[in-house]
């Protein structure tokens, strides 16, 4: 099992327990992506966010994120706004 969690600077924070890696991914994309979607900003704004800030995070939980759980380790990334970190949970640490 793993834990995420993530912050948008000023505007959302929330966190996920789950198994798999690329479920992570998939619930952060969503979820940071209905915040960003719901933030009255321009069409403009929000696609800069996602393509400069969300998408890069999601694309490096995938492959270098995954990487680091994998050994036992921890991972996170800042994008601008949003800050991701991602460890194993306590319960598979003592195992």
């Amino acid at each position: 099992m793993i834990k995420m969690s993530w912050a948008l600077a000023g505007e959302h924070a929330d966190a996920w327990i789950g198994a798999d890696v690329q479920e992570g991914a998939a619930v952060l994309a969503a979820r940071v992506g209905d915040v960003i979607e719901a933030s009255g900003m321009t069409a403009e704004a929000i696609q800069h966010r996602r393509e400069t800030f969300l998408a890069p995070v999601v694309n490096a939980l995938s492959t270098d994120g995954q990487s680091a759980l994998s050994q036992g380790g921890t991972w996170s990334k800042a994008a601008g706004p949003m800050l991701v970190s991602v460890s194993p949970t306590v319960a598979q640490r003592d195992q």
